[in-house]
C-alpha cells in the first residue's frame, strides 16, 4: 500500500516537473526541472524493482547528459524567451489543441492498461548489458554518440564570438 502511494507521488512529481520543463521560459530553469523529472523517474524504477536501471538513470541522464545540456546553455548564454516575438495566438491555439488531443489519446490508452513485465524479464545487470551492447543496438549506440558530438560542435560554433 505504501509503495503505491510513493509511486504515485513520484509519478505526480515527474509529470509536474515535465510540465515545468515545457512551460518555463527560462532555459536554465527548464534544465533544472528536467533533472527533477529524471530523478523522479529513477525513483520510480527503483520502486519497480530495477535498481540497476534506476542507477543508470541517475548516472547517465541526470548526471552526464544534463551536465552537457547545462554546459551548452551556459556556453550559449541563452536569455529568457520573449513572449511577444515568438508566440502568436494561432500557434498558441494550435499547441493547446494538439496538447489536448495528445492528453486524450494517452488517457484512452492508459484507461485499461496494466503494467506487467514480460515473462522471464528481471532487468538484471547482465540482461540489460547483453541487450544494450548486442549487435542489435550497436548502430543506435554509435549514432547517438555521433549526434551528441555534432550537437556539441554546433554549440561551440554558435557560441564563438566574432572579433
Amino acid at each position: 500500500m505504501i509503495d503505491t502511494v510513493v509511486f504515485y507521488l513520484f509519478a505526480a512529481l515527474a509529470v509536474g516537473s515535465a510540465l515545468v520543463v515545457v512551460g518555463q521560459r527560462n532555459a536554465m530553469y527548464s534544465a533544472f526541472a528536467l533533472i527533477v523529472t529524471l530523478g523522479s523517474l529513477s525513483a520510480i524504477f527503483g520502486l519497480l524493482g530495477s535498481p540497476f536501471i534506476a542507477a543508470l538513470q541517475v548516472v547517465v541522464y541526470a548526471g552526464a547528459i544534463m551536465v552537457l545540456f547545462l554546459f551548452v546553455l551556459m556556453l550559449l548564454n541563452v536569455k529568457r524567451e520573449d513572449s511577444d516575438a515568438t508566440q502568436s495566438p494561432g500557434l498558441r491555439g494550435a499547441a493547446i489543441l494538439l496538447g489536448g488531443a495528445l492528453a486524450f489519446q494517452v488517457g484512452v490508452v492508459l484507461w485499461g492498461y496494466r503494467v506487467t513485465a514480460p515473462a522471464g524479464f528481471d532487468a538484471s545487470t547482465v540482461q540489460v548489458a547483453r541487450e544494450l551492447f548486442s549487435a542489435r543496438f550497436l548502430y543506435v549506440f554509435e549514432a547517438t554518440s555521433i549526434l551528441i558530438l555534432a550537437a556539441l560542435v554546433g554549440a561551440v560554433v554558435l557560441a564563438r564570438r566574432e572579433r
